[in-house]
């Protein structure tokens, strides 16, 4: 599955992904793939994950940060008159 981080707390290591669907999923930090746990502001950060059922909750695991691809921006040229 697809979504984006809603919020994440480095100190609690959880947080809150809120998937395509607009459906909610609790992450843990040892749900993240090593090397890809947030740190600082996460929100909206584009994520891919799975859901498993944890003690009877659904919990996101094999969470990855997707990558979006840098698309080139167009410079402004001054103008001349």
């Amino acid at each position: 599955m697809r979504g984006e981080l809603l919020w994440f707390n480095e100190q609690r290591q959880d947080g809150v992904i809120v998937a395509e669907d607009g459906t909610h999923v609790v992450v843990l930090g040892s749900g993240f793939v090593p090397g890809h746990a947030p740190v600082g502001r996460c929100a909206g950060t584009p994520v891919a994950f799975t859901v498993a059922d944890e003690d009877g909750e659904p919990r996101a695991v094999g969470v990855a940060v997707v990558e979006l691809a840098q698309g080139g921006r167009a410079r402004r040229r001054p103008s001349r008159s």
